[in-house]
């Protein structure tokens, strides 16, 4: 009997010990429970800009947006148009981290590996204006997907012969005096300093609402 009571001391030890070295990995979202929130000002874009937590403080940024105006609640995303609603981040890219929803990853075909190395580098490397600059993502890019999900034009796909992810997102920019004015394909976009900032302190599925005191095209 009382070895039966050292072995069963002994097992529940070794079973304390093996929980405790296991390292807790989940991240915490500085975010919490409160959205990014972002308010689309269409008849001054100057006056647009979002809010978020950073490292415990209120952090407001301005933002552009697309120059074709905002999209209502639901709608699929067009070219030019910013939808409003409230979305959840699918994918967090930058040169120094990447992060993306494994459903999405499946989609790919590709490796996490690989989209880790390369997609976030593809995507900054294309000449979308055709004006021979590239880095028009500027220093990162957090994809969003609506919440509800509403069907949506997105896909991984090539363009101009470079391997790419297409979504609705928040991203920097290459020409900072874009920020601030309704000029953007429909993306949200910011300096570069304050999303590699808000990069830091968000998470998959953290929520971002987007919003306009103005009307919507349906």
């Amino acid at each position: 009997m009382r070895v039966a009571q050292m072995l069963m001391v002994s097992s529940s030890a070794l079973m304390l010990s093996g929980c405790m070295q296991q390292p807790n990995t989940t991240k915490i979202s500085s975010q919490g429970e409160r959205p990014i929130q972002i308010e689309l000002n269409q008849v001054s874009p100057k006056k647009s800009e979002g809010t978020a937590q950073n490292e415990g403080n209120e952090m407001v940024f301005e933002v552009g947006y697309g120059k074709n105006g905002v999209g209502c609640i639901g709608s699929t995303f067009e070219e030019g148009v910013t939808p409003l609603g409230t979305f959840k981040v699918n994918a967090i890219m930058s040169k120094d981290r990447f992060e993306m929803d494994e459903t999405l990853i499946k989609q790919s075909g590709k490796t996490n590996e690989y989209l880790s190395e390369n997609l976030f580098n593809n995507m900054n490397s294309i000449d979308f204006k055709g004006d021979g600059e590239t880095g028009e993502y500027g220093s990162g890019y957090i994809s969003l997907t609506p919440i509800p999900s509403t069907p949506q034009p997105f896909s991984f796909n090539e363009y101009d012969g470079t391997y790419r992810w297409y979504s609705f997102a928040i991203h920097g920019t290459n020409d900072e005096t874009r920020i601030g004015k309704r000029i953007t394909g429909g993306c949200i976009n910011m300096n570069n300093k304050e999303i590699s900032k808000l990069i830091k302190s968000i998470n998959l599925g953290d929520k971002v609402i987007v919003r306009s005191n103005q009307p919507c095209s349906p």
